[in-house]
């Protein structure tokens, strides 16, 4: 019975504001903007016009005042009825886009209204331009960048999109009646959950509750297959029938891995990224479910399920700020982790309380990054990753660690070996990768050939893809065409035999995972493992149980399965080495660096991602008398276990 009525007390809310929003436009906008049609687009409000330009003069003056009206984000799109056809808007596209932008492809959605136009260079295609589009065709010109080399991940997510164009509308229209539906419940109290990655590093995922709405920030895996993957979903705080929106804030397993469970249990709601996460997170599934099959296990999801969550995916640009429910807004800002990474600030209520969860952060500028957004509107809470909490956990700066590479690599390349460097295909890989081309132009290392496998091309390609999340160095080479990525010191192994690779010495070899818990670097390790002469390398964390963890802390009789699926135990002869300054993540320098000059000071600190032993140091030292006293500020710390919840108001 009270199913019931709230199911009605929902449907008379989403009736009601879709009611006034529309009211709201009609009192606002003059006589001659002659509106057809005011529709939900997911967050925004689309408004079908046959006049676009009377919205879209004097810097779209008229837009901001709508929007401002009725607090929602504004998009204008063309009246159907008045398009100009598909061959006619071709040829003023053609007529309007520059040449060096290097035009490829042009794409029509006549759902929506938009035009897809692919170039090479995006940079330069100017808003005039784009704006004589659409003023001349009715078409919503949008702008994609053409990879400067193939992507496959990129053009299967822009051809599922294409070809599941009624599909998407109709989710995005469903989406924007839920989250502007006015509120049944007043949000008085707003409690998180944790259920994975509290005292432990992997399967992050946290519950954030409301009485209007169950949000949840990351679905990950753990890594070590010890039968503890899953976060905790079988706890009775969380019910997926129950969910209304998950939002993920980067592409790394540990944090997406378990996300198409969700849909397999039946999860239809929307999933929050920025567009790079997206990319990446197929890549990465996708080969999960390749790599379990292979292996003969029985994957925890399937294709089908993966495909569920891109459809169901909404992208967002870091400082965009959009309503997720009835009285929650989400907004995405830069954490200098890996591509696309962002840190979630929710802001819950009207100013009831706000929580920022780092994900994974970096505050320190890199080669590939700029450094994580330390400033935010308002900030109550704040949920911080502590994998480098401990007070010995002082990593060197990236350039020590770039010199501590060279002279490996170097040693190894004087004893004719190869340098074998297990790395994470995001991340990690394209920072090392750039390390090491820096240092050859350098002549701080001969000019040496790189060897890359395991998904670390069509990772490099997604960065080629979206520049405007790179630094600014990166991204001001793509933007001149002096691509990193494609240096000819770079081979991608595609159908070559490894044992072909390890014989031509000297050599680098980078290959995934970075873990050793799976992957062709295994294969590598095997063939490798009792050459004196050959050096492996790790440059990213090892999870504890994982194989990479168990080699550092002394392991040297490795087991192995050999081509024929015999077990083979070697001994490990290779010169072992750990360079640390590469991690995508915040040493304990920088995570307190982080909480010090972060804007506002929270009053509730909240640690996660990392072992209880780091957790607890730091906890106590963010805790006591003479950090506050250093740095003036005082806040309370918590550190949940996992089943844990907290109430924060």
């Amino acid at each position: 019975m009270a199913k019931s009525l709230f199911q009605v007390k929902f449907l008379e809310s989403i009736v009601a504001v879709a009611r006034e929003i529309r009211e709201a436009i009609f009192s606002t906008v003059p006589r001659d903007t002659e509106i057809t049609k005011v529709d939900f687009e997911g967050p925004k409000v689309a408004i079908y016009t046959r006049r676009p330009q009377v919205f879209l003069e004097n810097d779209g003056e008229l837009v901001k005042k709508i929007a401002k009206t009725i607090k929602k984000r504004v998009i204008i799109r063309g009246d159907p009825e008045k398009r100009k056809s598909e061959k006619e808007t071709e040829e003023v596209i053609e007529k309007l886009i520059p040449a060096e932008a290097g035009l490829k492809n042009v794409y029509f959605n006549d759902i929506t209204g938009e035009v897809e136009i692919e170039v090479l260079f995006p940079e330069k295609v100017t808003q005039d331009a784009l704006n004589a589009i659409f003023f001349e065709t009715l078409w919503t010109p949008r702008v994609l960048r053409r990879p400067p080399v193939h992507s496959r991940t990129v053009k299967e997510i822009r051809d599922l999109y294409r070809a599941s164009k009624q599909e998407r509308i109709d989710f995005l229209k469903k989406l924007g009646y839920k989250v502007y539906r006015k509120p049944i419940f007043p949000t008085q109290m707003v409690r998180i959950v944790s259920l994975g990655a509290a005292r432990e590093v992997g399967r992050s995922a946290i519950l954030v509750q409301t009485p209007e709405a169950n949000i949840l920030m990351d679905a990950g895996l753990k890594p070590t297959g010890n039968g503890d993957e899953l976060p905790l979903f079988d706890l009775p705080e969380f019910d997926v029938d129950d969910l209304d929106a998950v939002v993920i804030t980067h592409a790394h397993l540990d944090h997406i891995g378990a996300l198409p469970v969700l849909f397999k249990h039946g999860y239809k709601g929307p999933v929050y990224m920025t567009e790079p996460t997206l990319h990446l997170a197929k890549l990465l599934l996708e080969d999960y479910v390749k790599v379990s099959e292979r292996e003969g296990k029985d994957p925890l999801y399937s294709m089908r399920d993966v495909n569920s969550f891109i459809l169901n995916t909404y992208t967002m640009t870091y400082g965009e700020v959009t309503d997720i429910a009835p009285e929650i807004r989400l907004t995405f800002y830069r954490a200098g982790h890996i591509l696309g990474s962002a840190m979630i600030h929710l802001h819950i209520g009207d100013g009831l309380i706000n929580i920022v969860y780092t994900g994974d952060v970096k505050y320190a500028r890199t080669m590939l990054l700029d450094p994580a957004y330390n400033k935010f509107p308002r900030a109550e809470v704040l949920i911080i990753e502590s994998t480098y909490g401990s007070k010995t956990d002082v990593l060197p700066s990236e350039d020590d660690a770039k010199l501590e590479l060279g002279k490996i690599v170097l040693e190894t390349a004087q004893r004719n070996g190869i340098v074998l460097i297990p790395v994470l295909a995001v991340g990690r890989a394209q920072e090392v990768l750039l390390a090491l081309l820096d240092l050859m132009k350098k002549q701080a290392i001969p000019q040496l050939p790189i060897f890359i496998e395991g998904m670390i091309d069509e990772v490099s390609a997604v960065h080629m893809t979206f520049p405007e999340y790179l630094s600014a160095t990166i991204r001001g080479m793509i933007y001149n065409d002096e691509n990193p990525f494609t240096s000819e010191n770079i081979h991608v192994i595609r159908g070559e035999a490894r044992e072909d690779v390890i014989e031509k010495r000297p050599a680098i070899i980078l290959a995934t995972s970075g873990m050793l818990t799976g992957g062709p670097v295994l294969d590598y390790l095997r063939m490798l493992a009792d050459d004196e002469n050959s050096s492996l390398v790790f440059v990213s964390y090892q999870v504890e149980g994982t194989l990479g963890r168990k080699i550092l802390g002394g392991l040297r009789k490795i087991t192995f399965s050999d081509p024929s699926g015999k077990a083979i135990t070697k001994d490990l002869k290779m010169q072992v080495y750990r360079v640390e300054g590469f991690s995508g993540h915040s040493d304990r320098r920088q995570l307190e660096a982080f909480i010090r000059r972060m804007e506002p000071t929270p009053k509730t600190v909240i640690l996660n991602h990392g072992e209880t032993s780091k957790i607890d140091e730091f906890m106590r030292y963010l805790g006591s008398e003479w950090f506050k006293k250093k740095s003036g500020l005082s806040f309370e710390v918590r550190a949940p276990q996992n089943a844990e919840s907290i109430r924060l108001v």
